[in-house]
């Protein structure tokens, strides 16, 4: 084997390891093995290794709903610095950018900065939403916030869905200037036609954006009186 060889295959695993955190967010050790078709011993291994750099760091898995017994899973997440390593290295400009905004016309000013960013993804997004069915436009929204960068996803949850972006281009930003997540919000809302309701932010820590979608309202019951009607 050359010399060298078998650390560069180090890091190439451990930087699949980190990808796989970033792009289906918070991840069990198990869960990485298994997805990464790793043994659960190698994935210890670098995720000691990425610990160590502090490019990861393990929390408490986050339960939503009722909790079952027993401790809750350990997962890992990216830490800020894990996050600059997947090139956000323009956030300093875009935050001193929107500071000079703020100081220049106030909260106001920065609310309509987003407002019109946000217009600009919605009319991107529209043709795409507009053409897909009702049960795949969250799906359809996923794909095209992908392809922006927010490594997007779609799962099944109580009494709809939720839309998971596990990784945020501006998530330093979005930090300093909440109106950018609080925009995003009202765009999802009118690209599904449906009052969406943001659940958590990597901008206040989360380690994933997750917005609930509603399914379809339930059908009204029958009275009797109608049965009769319509027999």
């Amino acid at each position: 084997m050359p010399a060298g060889a078998g650390v560069t295959r180090d890091e190439s695993t451990r930087d699949r390891v980190a990808r796989s955190i970033l792009t289906n967010g918070p991840s069990s050790a198990a869960v990485l093995a298994e997805r990464l078709e790793l043994t659960p011993a190698a994935v210890r291994r670098h995720l000691d290794h990425l610990l160590d750099e502090g490019l990861v760091e393990s929390r408490e898995e986050r339960v939503y709903g009722p909790r079952g017994r027993g401790r809750p899973a350990k997962v890992f997440v990216l830490t800020d610095t894990g996050r600059h390593a997947f090139h956000q290295a323009y956030d300093d400009l875009a935050a001193t950018a929107i500071r000079f905004i703020a100081e220049a016309g106030g909260d106001e000013a920065v609310g309509e900065f987003a407002r019109r960013r946000s217009a600009e993804v919605e009319r991107r997004y529209r043709e795409l939403l507009d053409a897909a069915p009702d049960h795949k436009k969250a799906e359809v929204l996923a794909q095209a916030l992908t392809a922006d960068g927010y490594a997007a996803s779609t799962a099944k949850a109580a009494h709809g869905e939720q839309l998971c972006q596990h990784h945020c281009p501006v998530a330093h930003v979005a930090e300093q200037f909440p109106q950018l997540c609080e925009a995003e919000t009202e765009v999802f809302s009118r690209l599904l036609g449906k009052h969406v309701q943001r659940l958590a932010t990597i901008a206040h820590g989360d380690g994933v954006c997750t917005t609930h979608i509603p399914g379809p309202a339930p059908a009204a019951p029958v009275t009797d009186g109608e049965s009769a009607r319509t027999r």
